[in-house]
């Protein structure tokens, strides 16, 4: 429905040829900020009822109190691995989980693997690289994202969250105190008048304002970091990429992650790309680790980040990952 209104919009309303760069770039931002910014809303919404009914804090406490020895990494790469989101649209369940005051590491396994791998995605691969390959690149990226979470996780980068997760996080901390009036309020949950426990219809309208605060808040970043997708997307023919990996040589792995950061696209979009890449000659792990970097580190994940991180987090987020999809592109070119 939502590709439906961006066509009709874009090719009938403005009247702009479909075949034609900006007619692609223009389609490209209309759709997927109506998709971000509505997933965005709805998954704040459903976050808030979590919040709302779900005792977060006794989760968090058990994650951060007790030794499961690297077991929460592993089901939160599954969980990424489970969800069917690009880069960006991952970043509204990265925000609930660091809202809800989650460990730092096990979100970010969480918000690697997501990008990475998908249920199409996985099909396509199939359909194009065979069971091999395909098994061996849904293990990676699963190993990837809890490999990256521990890293990240030791490193202790709380400190660097952006003021702005850090008082949404303040304020959960409050709500969740029963020393304080507002967590003995939320503590209690209950509705004298129903004799039991408050009712989602009252809790609702709540949600939903809050819901919007939380739109509100990162709008911005979202659209610009889709306009900045929407005019690679559109500008950029892919054999420029291919070209410049042929001419790179044994540097085609480093190169290949150089160059597909700026760019933005799910998984099940790079594929067809990386089956060209193959095609042309160029070795299946550099074509693969250009495929991880456009789906799991791109500018505008960046700059949506930007919102919830400072800069240096994101560089360090941004170089620990890039580091692993190098050593990976590496070590398939090696084995395959």
């Amino acid at each position: 429905m939502i590709q439906q209104f961006a066509d009709f919009l874009i090719y009938d309303l403005f009247g702009i040829d479909a075949t034609t760069r900006l007619g692609e770039a223009l389609n490209f931002f209309v759709y997927d900020s109506l998709k971000i910014v509505l997933l965005l809303f709805l998954i704040s919404i459903v976050m808030g009822v979590v919040n709302a009914y779900f005792p977060v804090e006794r989760l968090r406490n058990y994650l951060t109190t007790h030794h499961l020895y690297g077991f929460q990494y592993l089901l939160s790469s599954i969980f990424g691995a489970i969800t069917p989101f690009c880069s960006c649209s991952s970043i509204p369940l990265f925000i609930g989980f660091v809202r809800g005051g989650i460990p730092l590491g096990v979100t970010f396994a969480f918000l690697i693997t997501s990008p990475l791998v998908n249920e199409v995605a996985v099909a396509m691969f199939l359909g194009t690289f065979g069971l091999k390959v395909t098994a061996i690149y849904v293990l990676c990226g699963i190993l990837l994202g809890m490999v990256g979470g521990i890293l990240l996780g030791k490193m202790k980068l709380e400190k660097y969250l952006s003021p702005w997760v850090q008082k949404m996080q303040q304020m959960q901390q409050r709500n969740d105190d029963p020393s304080t009036s507002s967590g003995q309020a939320d503590a209690l949950r209950y509705d004298d008048a129903n004799d039991g426990r408050v009712t989602l219809t009252k809790r609702l309208p709540g949600i939903v304002k809050e819901a919007l605060g939380i739109v509100r808040g990162v709008i911005l970043y979202v659209l610009l970091g889709i306009a900045i997708g929407a005019a690679i997307h559109g500008y950029v023919p892919e054999d420029f990429f291919a070209d410049f990996m042929q001419r790179a040589g044994i540097f085609g792995v480093p190169a290949s992650v150089l160059i597909a950061v700026p760019m933005y696209a799910n998984a099940a979009g790079i594929v067809p790309v990386v089956e060209v890449f193959v095609a042309k000659g160029i070795p299946l792990g550099t074509a693969l680790a250009f495929m991880m970097s456009v789906v799991g580190l791109s500018l505008p994940e960046a700059t949506m980040l930007a919102k919830v991180m400072t800069l240096r987090l994101i560089g360090i987020f941004f170089g620990t990952v890039a580091l692993m999809i190098m050593l990976l592109g590496w070590t398939f070119n090696i084995m395959l």
